[in-house]
């Protein structure tokens, strides 16, 4: 897989968190440990494209 491509996957798995995310946050039965886990996958993915494009150049 070259590296736009998998850029490209790590962008499209963060977006849909960010969806996830705001959807979650409009439920009220959702915990705050689940809140903070889709965060930290988000960070994660976020982290993983910054490294993949920092190593790019």
């Amino acid at each position: 897989m070259s590296l736009d491509a998998h850029l490209a996957t790590l962008q499209q798995r963060h977006s849909a968190l960010e969806q996830e995310l705001a959807a979650a946050k409009a439920k009220p039965a959702i915990s705050d440990a689940e809140l903070q886990d889709l965060k930290r996958r988000k960070l994660l993915l976020k982290d993983e494209m910054e490294r993949l494009r920092g190593s790019a150049h």
